[in-house]
């Protein structure tokens, strides 16, 4: 046997054993399976290592384990402590929401929808700066800008107060910080620091898990009290990284009372990556207020039950009853959301989806669109923000019911990336919401049936390529 003859029956016993191993496995989709087929065979060469390394989600080693075993820890937590929940507010979509992290529905919670950036961050420092026991911050993304410098000065201040502070980002996201003066100065100013996931020898790190994987959580916890949640990176809306899409479009609420200490214990499941668990500082109550809202977070990640995201998303569309309108700068959301999506609209459901003109991923841009035809179909509401890049992450509902926080509506969120959100119940927030997602749409242009019809075929069949592709990011 020749050399080339060895390496061709070599190469198809890889393909075809990829092929097996596609076929026999129980927890992938029709969809992805067949996507995943053809991959295979029209990357002949490259095929079979992109399945090695994406086929699945693959979290293993030792801090696959310490995750579990945090999030494992915080649950029994949250059943040890008998916290009441608002089991009158709770709902099929929030009792759904329970089961992914044990979070109920946690009542006498204020919350303040914040307004612009500048605003946003003065708030945030005033709340670090105003903190008398621990700060902790989690960032996907942590720039070297003024938004990261001025954060990262109020974190000094607060540890130097006798505050302690622990600060973590993703190594992905951030890795530019890593190596910045920012990061050193919180090193030597003696705040505790992690850093997610990170890459360390790439064919190690293959073998235990999916390389891709990332924490785009976005966490601000002051005193187990108060917390932020929202879209906004630790960075400037110019986002110096993608100034080309300037500016960046966030949206970000402050919230008070028992919800905060949900989002704590969110932040320590990143906090204790690398393990050993010791959730001993997070055994506190947060007494709820006499008034407020009733809010819960949501956690979700590699290590969470697949697709329990696209489940979610598609309970609260089952529970509208006149109105959604969904804001996501990224949507690529698969059969689940989009069929759910398309049952509601049939339904007489006013659904509206806005998503930015311009995006910063080629990818996305094209393969979202290629849902377009078959929502306004059904009559689904589109618009394209004019305004920059609409980063926000929002849904409302029936005017009641918000979902907002680091999540998109793309397979990524839903299954590669640890994400955090909070699910409110209130008429008067939701109704700021709304409102938010009003001003978006007044920046907007509405995309009709006339500009699908209108696509050429070639950029028709790019576009539903693409889109074909989404399972497999």
């Amino acid at each position: 046997m020749t050399p080339i003859s060895l390496v061709a029956l070599v190469h198809t016993a890889i393909i075809a054993l990829s092929l097996l191993h596609i076929l026999a496995r129980s927890d992938i989709n029709a969809t992805t399976r067949i996507a995943w087929t053809l991959t295979l065979f029209a990357l002949p060469v490259f095929g079979a290592l992109a399945y090695f390394c994406f086929g699945g989600i693959r979290f293993g080693g030792p801090q696959g384990a310490a995750h579990r075993a945090i999030e494992n820890a915080t649950r029994q937590m949250v059943l040890a402590s008998g916290e009441p929940f608002d089991l009158a507010a709770q709902g099929p979509a929030s009792g759904f929401a329970s089961a992914i992290n044990g979070f109920g529905m946690t009542r006498g919670n204020r919350v303040e929808l914040l307004d612009s950036p500048d605003a946003q961050r003065a708030r945030l420092i005033a709340d670090i700066d105003a903190a008398r026991s621990f700060v902790h911050v989690f960032y996907y993304i942590w720039l070297d800008d003024g938004t990261g410098r001025a954060v990262a000065e109020a974190l000094i201040r607060a540890i130097r107060r006798g505050v302690r502070v622990r600060a973590g980002v993703d190594a992905i996201g951030s890795k530019a910080l890593l190596t910045s003066p920012v990061w050193q100065a919180l090193r030597e100013a003696g705040i505790e620091t992690m850093v997610a996931l990170p890459i360390g020898n790439p064919l190690s790190t293959m073998l235990v898990r999916r390389p891709d994987l990332r924490n785009h959580r976005k966490i601000t916890v002051i005193d187990g009290m108060i917390c932020h949640c929202g879209s906004q990176n630790c960075a400037d809306p110019a986002f110096s990284p993608k100034p080309h899409y300037a500016p960046w479009i966030d949206v970000m609420a402050r919230f008070e009372g028992p919800v905060a200490r949900q989002m704590d214990l969110l932040f320590a499941q990143s906090w204790f990556e690398q393990g050993p668990v010791d959730l001993t500082p997070w055994d506190y109550r947060i007494a709820p207020f006499d008034d407020g809202v009733s809010a819960q977070v949501v956690g979700t990640g590699p290590t969470t039950e697949k697709g329990v995201t696209a489940q979610l998303l598609a309970r609260i569309l089952g529970e509208a009853r006149r109105e959604v309108m969904i804001t996501t700068p990224y949507f690529v959301p698969g059969d689940v959301v989009s069929e759910a999506m398309i049952g509601a609209a049939m339904a007489g459901v006013d659904i509206t989806l806005t998503v930015p003109h311009r995006n910063d991923s080629w990818f996305v841009g094209a393969a979202s669109r290629a849902y377009y035809p078959r929502l306004l179909d059904a009559g689904v509401n589109i618009q394209e923000f004019e305004g920059g890049l609409l980063h926000a992450k929002i849904l409302t509902m029936d005017g009641e019911l918000t979902f907002f926080g680091s999540t998109n509506l793309d397979f990524r969120s839903f299954d590669l990336n640890f994400e955090n959100d909070i699910l409110v119940r209130d008429r008067n927030f939701a109704a700021s919401m709304r409102e938010r997602q009003l001003e978006y749409g007044r920046s907007s242009r509405a995309i009709t049936r006339r500009d699908v019809q209108a696509l050429p075929l070639p950029r028709r069949i790019w576009r539903n390529a693409l889109a074909s592709l989404g399972p497999l990011i």
